[in-house]
């Protein structure tokens, strides 16, 4: 199964925009002023596509393990600057580099495990394949963090007393803390169970129809996307599992005191 891609002309992609304007339309009859932010939106999502499709083309024909990795390197940083930008409340520094550390080594574990054992790419940097499945990898681990770390700083302020509670009766922070992690983790790894309950039923996913619309065969695709997909289970879970066994402790100093939480920036 090897057919033509289909390529759309400007039009065509253009043509696509009007369900923008139905939902300014939609906006605007319910009276929610949402329309600058849904304008912006657009915008920089048009500009970043069309800015990162060059910027592929460029990598794809250079095929050099340092922009491979470099690339992939950039994508993990900015993806742990939008979950400090994310969180409902200020992050101290312990807790920022507990997230950094923990992004890094899951997603790390995951990509190479992926890339060298499961694909086994000759070569291994080949761009095409490394950073589009990285970015995917990337992207659901960055969800799963925020997720688990929101539901982290929330419940360690919301459970002050709990958790104090537990402490004066001989609990260690882990113990106290035990119901919290356990509700981040559960909240982090829903969306990503949920996805693969609903998957090739309810929805096909972004990789599976990519590669049907490009000509491969939908038996080659479904196996793509259950490598792909379990591989990001395991990116999610390690990351976040990885975050919250080291996150709480940022909770508590030395003495393993419970430091009150505050509600505004430091």
């Amino acid at each position: 199964m090897n057919e033509e891609i289909m390529d759309l002309a400007f039009w065509q992609v253009g043509a696509a925009y009007v369900f923008v304007l139905i939902l300014v339309w939609i906006v605007r009859v319910k009276g929610i002023r949402r329309e600058k932010e849904i304008f912006i939106g657009t915008t920089r999502m048009t500009l970043q596509l069309i800015l990162v499709g060059y910027i592929l083309m460029f990598l794809f024909e250079q095929a050099n393990p340092f922009l491979t990795i470099g690339t992939v390197i950039l994508m993990q940083t900015f993806a742990v600057y939008n979950i400090y930008q994310r969180t409902k409340l200020p992050l101290t520094t312990a807790l920022k580099k507990v997230i950094a550390l923990s992004m890094s080594a899951g997603i790390a574990f995951s990509i190479i495990f992926f890339m060298f054992l499961v694909l086994n790419l000759d070569p291994w940097y080949d761009p095409r394949y490394f950073i589009p499945i990285a970015g995917m990898i990337i992207g659901n681990s960055m969800t799963g963090i925020t997720l688990g770390v929101n539901n982290l700083v929330v419940g360690m302020r919301d459970n002050q007393d709990q958790i104090e509670g537990a402490l004066m009766l001989g609990a260690s922070p882990k113990e106290a803390s035990k119901m919290v992690s356990d509700q981040a983790f559960d909240a982090a790894m829903l969306p990503t169970i949920n996805a693969m309950v609903g998957m090739g039923i309810v929805f096909l996913p972004g990789m599976m129809t990519g590669q049907i619309i490009g000509g491969a065969s939908p038996i080659t695709a479904v196996e793509y996307q259950i490598a792909i997909m379990l591989g990001i289970v395991g990116s999610v879970s390690l990351s976040v599992l990885l975050f919250l066994q080291y996150g709480y402790r940022s909770y508590f100093n030395e003495q393993a005191q419970l430091i009150p939480q505050k509600n505004k920036k430091e």
